[in-house]
């Protein structure tokens, strides 16, 4: 029991030695991604696209409530023989309906992969850049506040402003969000 006495004594002595040299920095990767000119660019093409899939399931949802009122409205006047193709029409409309919202909004559907297609290279750099700035400035470790771990920092630790800065000095994008 003597033995692990000075032994923990020692490893918390080094331990302690260790963190009092350690450069701890901190940024908001939200506000970050906010501020970044290239994310606002990249937002508005997200944007247009999503408006032309939601007007397409729009369109084709309108077509399918109109066939479904045609054929409830007039399926007493109807053969069986038309009723039952009118039926089959509408069916295979809804299938094709239901497989479009699949294939945009489905779980790894085009939506999805639009997002990761725009937000990564994005991502990407912001990361790069907190990386450069940090090895730049002598940091040992950057925490993200927006990822809710960091309690207490101190606004002169704070890379944020800088990063976002970089990033918007290097972007092609003319004006840079406010």
């Amino acid at each position: 029991m003597k033995f692990w006495t000075p032994l923990t004594a020692l490893v918390l002595a080094l331990a302690t030695a260790s963190f009092a040299d350690l450069k701890i920095a901190h940024v908001d990767s939200k506000m970050i991604f906010d501020k970044y000119a290239e994310t606002t660019k990249a937002q508005k093409d997200y944007d247009k696209q999503v408006k032309k899939w939601e007007e397409e399931a729009a369109s084709r949802q309108k077509e399918l409530v109109e066939m479904k009122d045609r054929l409830d409205k007039q399926s007493l006047m109807l053969s069986d023989e038309k009723k039952k193709e009118l039926e089959a029409t509408f069916l295979k409309k809804k299938s094709e309906y239901e497989q479009f919202v699949q294939q945009i909004y489905g779980k790894e559907g085009a939506l999805y992969q639009k997002n990761q297609e725009i937000s990564d290279p994005i991502v990407q750099k912001i990361k790069k850049t907190i990386q450069d700035v940090a090895n730049q400035e002598g940091y040992d470790m950057v925490l993200d506040r927006a990822a809710g771990a960091v309690v207490f920092w101190k606004k002169d630790n704070d890379l944020t402003q800088r990063v976002i800065e970089i990033l918007n000095k290097e972007s092609p994008t003319v004006a840079a969000p406010k």
